[in-house]
């Protein structure tokens, strides 16, 4: 079975673990996306960060958007977390993130633990 975005997701998850290895866990997600925007602008890596997205509802647009941690590499959801654990409610939100985007994958990413967490979506 052929991975998705394979080369793409590990750049990520691999700064993702950069970031964790530096600054450990305890901090607010906030933190962790300051760093990550640092280290892909410093790796060249394109990236966009709280990327707004409308949503529809039936033919509606809502007034309500969503807006992405990061889109990365133009066509990865990155989900940043700093919780004690990742829950079905936000493995739900990223596939959620996926649909109103029309992307692919979405990285969930929790910070919140001793040792990096993430899970890769596919929709």
């Amino acid at each position: 079975m052929e991975i998705v975005y394979k080369e793409e997701s590990y750049t990520v998850v691999g700064k993702c673990i950069e970031v964790h290895k530096e600054l450990g866990h305890g901090f607010l997600e906030i933190v962790y996306k300051d760093a990550l925007e640092i280290l892909f602008r410093q790796g060249g890596i394109f990236y966009e960060r709280e990327k707004e997205y409308p949503v529809f509802f039936r033919g509606i647009l809502l007034p309500h958007k969503f807006f992405a941690d990061f889109v990365v590499f133009d066509k990865i959801i990155l989900e940043v977390k700093c919780v004690s654990c990742l829950t079905d409610e936000h493995i739900a939100q990223t596939l959620n993130y996926l649909k109103v985007s029309g992307n692919k994958l979405g990285l969930l990413v929790n910070f919140g633990r001793g040792k990096l967490e993430y899970k890769r979506l596919l929709l």
